[in-house]
């Protein structure tokens, strides 16, 4: 009973502290129930030129499978690394076009802006995306309702799992968020934003293999969903 007293009051600081929504809604995947050693690893605000390569060498070292949920324009500026995390076996989702935060969008912009990101990424992939994050983690019922128009799943990340990688709070900070949390179908969530992504390539060095030495095994989101609904 304490244990979930405490895991509700954790719950209620990230949602005050992020602004996102709660992890309640049965139209959101935060995390997948499992007693399978699986693991999601989302990167989100990509590609990067310089430090998505890094990160696709040490997933294929590792074997590791990743969902990356990529910006539309950044898709359109560096189309070679989105073909290759496809080639690669990894998933590429839909993060919008603009990274604009999309809670305050009248319904048809909410349309043009996760259809025009869906376009370009089949348009250069030739994958069509299942998935999509809204940015920020924001979200409404509008929003909920565009993206099942486009029969899209919404996929947040486990609330625990934020590595806020993107603050570069120190490599042994996010090692240690990730390792000291983790749960069975967890998803994480990583950033490969354009900048200056070294901490994010430096954890992973470190997070892959003790993982990997776990018996963890990393898929991507969609696998990851698929796994447990059988």
């Amino acid at each position: 009973m304490r244990r979930r007293i405490r895991m509700l009051m954790l719950c209620l600081v990230f949602t005050f502290l992020t602004g996102a929504a709660a992890p309640q809604n049965s139209e959101v995947v935060w995390n997948v129930e499992t007693d399978q050693k699986l693991i999601a690893l989302t990167f989100d605000d990509g590609p990067n030129p310089v430090f998505t390569p890094q990160i696709l060498d040490l997933l294929n070292q590792y074997g590791a499978k990743a969902t990356f949920f990529v910006i539309g324009k950044r898709v359109q500026m560096y189309p070679v690394i989105a073909i290759r995390e496809v080639n690669e076996g990894h998933e590429i989702a839909n993060h919008t076009f603009d990274h604009h935060y999309l809670k305050n969008y009248p319904p048809e912009r909410l349309v043009e802006e996760i259809r025009q990101t869906q376009e370009v990424i089949f348009d250069i992939t030739e994958q069509m995306p299942h998935v999509f994050r809204p940015p920020g983690g924001f979200y409404n019922d509008a929003l909920l309702h565009s993206v099942k128009e486009d029969k899209l799943t919404v996929v947040m990340w486990s609330w625990y799992q934020d590595t806020k990688d993107w603050k570069k709070p120190g490599v042994d900070n996010i090692v240690r968020q990730v390792l000291n949390n983790l749960h069975n179908g967890d998803i994480i969530l990583f950033h490969d934003l354009q900048g200056d992504c070294t901490q994010t390539v430096e954890a992973l060095k470190r997070i892959l293999p003790e993982l990997t030495q776990r018996g963890y095994r990393f898929v991507t989101v969609s696998d990851l969903i698929a796994k447990t609904r059988k």
